[in-house]
């Protein structure tokens, strides 16, 4: 998304938090990237996460006096910058931040942290509660990634927005012209609410082969847990993930996610998608034209699901036309058509 942006405009320089060229894979070379003060503080490029109560205080600190426009990407700081009257700033918002809305301490307890630190950290989620909250009133205008994050904005800073779904690189994926293998695939990072877990139990049960792409910090107890149908390939390169893609029979995606990018890239190879009701899944995924879904994220649901499948039943075409609803082209031509009336 913001390498999209940042090629529509590519004089506008990108301010940051923190900025590694490596884990951007280069992206951003030559751009006029601005950080902040704690680009300089030890360890913090790796590891953003020691320093949250400083975020509000780096992200305060930049200055945007010269600009008329600015657009913020936000899933957490970013939106509470400080403005001048009489810019317009607009913020992309990727989703309230979880952490400190919709059930923190669930999240806490997700990413395995210990009692003392989770109880610990109370106070400290409060204040950068607030200042959220706050933070979100020096916005202009909201856009959001889907209309489950449009709820969330609704509901947590009592504002409005408009819906821009995320750009997906369609092109980087070709539908599948060969009959599907017999697997079923699941692509993401290995993290617990992801819940790579109850996919792998329902596949234990359902002993059919399922093919797992991602690395995190699960993946040994993912594997202990998975059975000799379930096999884990790790990190791919982009060439060899279209071509998982277009292999399988199917997507598993049981997570809820505020967009999801994933079965969309299964779309655009021709795949369908087998997804939890609920996020951004629900707004992608058309059901029973290219994929099916279950209602409640466990191994017993899936089981069903997967069992009422009929890949036969979805035409790769179909999935194809959908996925290009969600392409580049068309996000550089919302973003435009919204920014162009008054700017």
């Amino acid at each position: 998304m913001l390498a999209v942006l940042a090629e529509m405009f590519p004089t506008a320089p990108i301010y940051t938090l923190l900025y590694d060229e490596r884990a951007t894979r280069g992206l951003f070379k030559g751009r006029d990237v601005k950080t902040s003060f704690l680009q300089r503080f030890p360890g913090a490029v790796r590891h953003h996460e020691w320093y949250p109560l400083l975020m509000p205080l780096a992200i305060e600190q930049f200055d945007f006096s010269a600009f008329d426009v600015v657009i913020s990407i936000s899933a957490s700081f970013a939106k509470g910058i400080i403005t001048k009257p009489t810019t317009r700033h607009i913020c992309y918002c990727l989703t309230p931040p979880r952490f400190l809305w919709d059930n923190s301490q669930k999240f806490s307890k997700d990413f395995g942290f210990p009692f003392f630190i989770r109880f610990a950290s109370q106070p400290l989620i409060s204040y950068l509660r607030m200042w959220d909250r706050s933070a979100s009133d020096r916005v202009d205008e909201f856009w959001r990634i889907s209309d489950f994050v449009g709820k969330r904005i609704q509901k947590y800073y009592h504002q409005s927005s408009k819906l821009i779904y995320p750009p997906v690189d369609i092109n980087a994926f070709r539908i599948a012209t060969e009959p599907a293998e017999g697997y079923f695939l699941m692509v993401g990072r290995l993290v617990s609410y992801k819940k790579f877990d109850v996919a792998i139990k329902a596949f234990n049960e359902l002993k059919l082969p399922l093919k797992i792409i991602g690395i995190g910090p699960e993946i040994g107890n993912l594997k202990r847990l998975a059975h000799k149908n379930i096999e884990f390939l790790g990190q791919v390169d982009d060439k060899e993930l279209a071509r998982r893609y277009r292999e399988a029979r199917a997507l598993i995606f049981p997570q809820e996610e505020d967009f999801g990018i994933v079965p969309l890239e299964a779309m655009a190879s021709g795949r369908p998608v087998i997804a939890y009701r609920g996020g951004g899944a629900g707004e992608t995924v058309i059901e029973n034209e290219t994929g099916i879904f279950f209602d409640t994220q466990t191994p017993e649901a899936i089981i069903e699901a997967v069992k009422k499948f009929d890949s036969n039943k979805f035409s790769p075409v179909r999935c194809r036309t959908q996925a290009e609803k969600f392409s580049v082209v068309r996000f550089k031509e919302q973003v435009l058509s919204v920014l162009s009336p008054n700017t």
